[in-house]
């Protein structure tokens, strides 16, 4: 059970500044705390919208240490922060950190994630640790083809991913091999559907489940989600014992989002583990009576969390910068529409840049005819 209750109006520091910080934002101010950003960018999503913010590097430990003498506590919106860093500015000014730096040394590395993963019973795909071209070779004989190969930290949307099916795939990746690269290679699986859902714990450690999503990606970037999952009663019943269970083990407080494979036999594999609210989760902000974010700021804070509970089917379409002024000129047009932007000052063609979320089967169809 998580030792402290911290209420309104203490502050709630977050390291990262980007859209997740920024929703976080808006959750913790809408009950009542305030908040403040670590975050190099000036004016990023979530300092617009926070009580202030400081400008500088995620790792720099005088700006902090600042963050967390200014803060009740301290939570991340992404799983790259420093965490030697972190602990020292935790254990040197007695700032909390529900979440705690072990989540963050479980899913920070993608090797500590499938051994914790395995460690603990949790079904995940085959893998192996690479190191060097010759061990890439190694793997590659024990794990076959197709596979892909994964920086074992950082990389998102696709970086720092190779694909690995085929003996000339491994011919152009030792060519090309990376300075000190560090890597995973991973048995790629027939699946018949992405899902995901999102988990936390409340203030009585009672495991609290989202809806399931099914996702679609492409170019190997979150599209569209879908609430509830196309999925039967007993895969259902699968990933809530799955990943209750990963959340125990973890001791998890805030939002974990949980991104799985379901097989062709009915069988789930855990993927993927992001320890902060997740892009597939977005469409709880409408869809749900509390939405992850509010749902992890309760976590953190050691308060109830009612439901989760789905009150219509929801789909979410995610706005990147080739869809951003399209989607701004037809808002006119889609009354249905909740639209989010997320006021990033640079727009990219790959780059998230907000999202639509729509409510009911109307609604939905409409949304699938534009997103055509």
């Amino acid at each position: 059970m998580i030792k402290r209750t911290i209420l309104p109006p203490a502050t709630i520091g977050i390291i990262g500044g980007g859209q997740l910080g920024q929703m976080i934002s808006l959750s913790a101010k809408s009950i009542g705390y305030h908040v403040g950003i670590l975050d190099p960018t000036e004016q990023c999503p979530a300092g617009q919208v926070s009580d202030f913010q400081i400008v500088a590097g995620y790792g720099d430990e005088a700006a902090l240490t600042e963050l967390a003498e200014k803060s009740d506590l301290l939570t991340y919106e992404f799983e790259n922060v420093d965490q030697d860093v972190l602990a020292r500015v935790q254990k040197r000014t007695g700032v909390l950190v529900p979440q705690g730096v072990k989540l963050l040394t479980v899913t920070s590395n993608r090797i500590n994630e499938k051994n914790f993963l395995r460690t603990h019973g949790l079904p995940t795909t085959d893998f192996a640790k690479v190191a060097s071209p010759a061990e890439l070779k190694v793997a590659v004989k024990e794990l076959g083809f197709p596979a892909i190969l994964k920086t074992v930290s950082g990389g998102y949307d696709g970086h720092g991913q190779w694909d690995i099916n085929s003996e000339q795939d491994v011919k152009n990746m030792l060519e090309k091999w990376p300075k000190n690269l560090l890597a995973i290679l991973e048995k790629r699986v027939d699946f018949v559907k992405e899902i995901s859902v999102m988990v936390s714990r409340d203030n009585c450690d009672q495991v609290k489940l989202w809806p399931i999503t099914e996702n679609q990606h492409k170019n190997h970037i979150l599209h569209l989600s879908y609430a509830p999952a196309s999925i039967t009663d007993s895969v259902v019943q699968s990933v809530k014992k799955e990943v209750s269970k990963l959340a125990n083990e973890i001791n998890l407080y805030g939002v974990l989002g949980v991104e799985m494979f379901l097989r062709p036999d009915g069988k789930i594999l855990i993927n993927e583990l992001a320890p902060r609210p997740h892009n597939s989760g977005h469409l709880t902000i409408e869809g749900c009576n509390i939405s992850q974010f509010e749902g992890h700021v309760r976590s953190i804070c050691g308060l109830p969390i009612q439901g989760p509970l789905l009150i219509k089917p929801a789909l979410m379409r995610n706005l990147l910068g080739d869809d951003l002024a399209k989607a701004r000129n037809d808002l006119v047009n889609h009354p249905e529409w909740y639209f989010h932007d997320y006021g990033k000052a640079e727009i990219r063609p790959q780059r998230k840049m907000g999202h639509i979320t729509v409510l009911g089967d109307e609604a939905i169809k409409k949304l699938k005819v534009w997103n055509k």
